[in-house]
């Protein structure tokens, strides 16, 4: 009987004691590095969603408050992010027999001048983009905010992972 209740035991603390790690990619010196700086990213493209500028810029901020230690300042931080959002774009995709799109792509560029203080070597100037299909059988108008969502988590990742994850 015994036994018994100590296998037991021995078997829910196994399941209840886990170890939790969240890696999320950050190689940050924070001896070093302290402060970050975002800027308002605003719309360069030729077709304006008017949300998109504020939102892209929230999400961007956003990722590194929530995956750093970094402390957020106004103008001048040890890691600066500036840019603009130079497209917002509609493409047909996957052309049906009958000449017409069964889906459109809707497309989003943001060119990103990341600035490091610190290590001037890890600054750079590129565009990144993202994009989700969606059928033609709706209204932009009726998939945009979904689809913004979606596309700002991922550019916002990318942007992040080739900032402070050098790994």
């Amino acid at each position: 009987m015994k036994k018994i209740i100590l296998a037991s035991a021995i078997l829910f603390l196994m399941q209840a004691c886990t170890v939790a790690y969240k890696f999320n990619g950050a190689s940050i010196d924070y001896t070093k590095v302290k402060t970050f700086t975002i800027t308002e990213f605003p719309i360069k493209a030729a077709l304006v969603y008017a949300p998109l500028s504020q939102t892209f810029t929230e999400g961007l901020r956003d990722i590194y408050n929530r995956q750093t230690r970094l402390r957020p300042v106004k103008q001048n931080g040890d890691l600066t992010l500036e840019g603009e959002i130079t497209g917002y774009n509609l493409t047909p995709q996957a052309v049906k027999e009958n000449a017409y799109a069964s889906e459109t792509r809707l497309t989003v560029t943001v060119r990103v001048k990341y600035t490091n203080r610190i290590d001037p070597k890890q600054s750079f100037d590129q565009s990144f983009s993202a994009y989700r299909d969606f059928p033609s059988t709706k209204m932009l108008t009726q998939v945009q905010d979904d689809l913004i969502k979606e596309i700002v988590d991922e550019l916002t990742d990318n942007i992040y992972n080739a900032t402070v994850a050098n790994w």
